[in-house]
């Protein structure tokens, strides 16, 4: 399965994107072509290289006539929707559309119907999407991961006014990603590029495992003092020895207690797996002035942390907490279910490049049945794992 690495060491734009996958072998002639199924006029597409900081790049410069500049999602989706592009590519470069739109609706609280885009809404910014789906469907590539994106600083002009870096609708994009600014006070990450990346990929941060064959690498129109303003895309096929495919960014939370009645423990635990953490669990820890305390972690997602974080100071006696970013490598599961003498039981199933790693019976079931049946709950879980073990 081909994949595509997106490298936003210095962000992303839609330009980029497209001068990237030009780079990386697919042909300005075919983007063109493809794109006259838009029947939208007045665009030239033109490639070139150029070197940024000493780094080869193309850039893609799309020249239109087009006076509007405003158009509501709808209307550019029944544009997607009389083309003639292929269908894959109609309904990625719809959905980034409806992800865009979504994403100002929120910002400016109004229904997402009511929205008009300003600078996304001109023909060129159409051509960067649906060109950049193009461009994606010609490689082959079917699965789509990113890097930690740089957004810069600053202030930039919009139709809006100056407004902050990144733009409104940019942060709403990325709420949820690992993001940073290395202090370069421009705009690095648009909204076309947000866009694109929130929609497409699947896990943000390092490399995945994968076979490179191809690099390419799309300019920015800017010249930043000690940076490449460019966006590296791998493209490649996804490691076979790869554990679990993709590695996962999660949020880490945590919290010493040394003055907590041990009875709120279970309760907090119980509301904060409710509240979407994803583990939580606590260590004994010898603490200030020879206490013994106890370390409160919670594993969320990054999106979950302000409101755990919440949870925290509402339900325990801390007086501050610490939060940090971890990469975790899960492995894929499926359930499969199995009849015993005591009743149907799930087993959970993890594979590793289709070889079994692990078959667990799940607790629940198995508590329930003990209960029911009467008989011991090791009892129960024996008999479903020989089970499992006869199919």
């Amino acid at each position: 399965m081909k994949l595509a690495y997106f490298d936003c060491f210095s962000g992303i734009s839609g330009d980029m994107t497209l001068g990237a996958l030009v780079d990386a072998g697919c042909p300005v002639e075919l983007l063109r072509s493809e794109l006259g199924g838009l029947d939208v006029p007045g665009w030239e597409l033109t490639a070139q290289k150029v070197w940024k900081n000493g780094m080869a790049a193309i850039y893609v410069t799309v020249k239109t006539e087009d006076a509007s500049k405003h158009r509501s999602l709808s209307a550019i989706l029944e544009i997607l929707e009389k083309s003639r592009l292929a269908a894959g590519v109609r309904e990625r470069a719809a959905a980034i559309f409806r992800n865009l739109g979504d994403a100002e609706a929120r910002v400016h609280d109004v229904p997402v119907e009511k929205i008009h885009f300003h600078e996304v809404g001109a023909v060129d910014a159409i051509v960067d999407i649906v060109g950049a789906c193009i461009g994606f469907h010609a490689l082959g590539i079917e699965k789509f991961a990113c890097s930690a994106l740089n957004v810069g600083g600053g202030t930039a002009r919009m139709a809006h006014g100056v407004l902050p870096v990144p733009a409104p609708a940019t942060a709403r994009l990325l709420q949820g990603k690992p993001t940073y600014s290395n202090g370069v006070q421009k705009e690095l990450v648009t909204p076309t590029g947000a866009a694109i990346v929130a929609t497409l990929c699947e896990k943000f941060g390092p490399q995945p495992g994968m076979s490179v064959s191809a690099i390419g690498y799309g300019a920015g129109t800017a010249d930043l003092e000690g940076q490449p303003n460019v966006v590296r895309i791998m493209v490649g096929e996804v490691a076979e020895n790869t554990v679990a495919g993709f590695d996962e960014e999660i949020a880490v939370i945590e919290a010493n207690l040394d003055d907590m009645n041990p009875q709120i423990y279970g309760y907090f635990l119980e509301k904060a797996l409710a509240a979407a953490a994803l583990d939580v669990y606590t260590a004994p820890v010898q603490m200030k002035k020879n206490r013994p305390g106890t370390l409160l972690t919670v594993l969320c997602k990054p999106g979950d942390t302000p409101a755990l974080t919440e949870l925290i100071f509402a339900e325990t006696t801390t007086f501050g907490v610490r939060t940090y970013r971890a990469q975790r490598r899960v492995l894929p599961r499926e359930w499969v279910n199995v009849g015993t003498a005591f009743g149907e039981v799930r087993i959970k199933v993890s594979r590793v490049n289709g070889h079994i790693r692990h078959a667990t019976p799940e607790y629940e079931d198995c508590k329930k049945l003990a209960e029911a049946k009467n008989v011991p709950l090791q009892v129960v879980i024996a008999e479903a794992t020989r089970a499992y073990e006869k199919r």
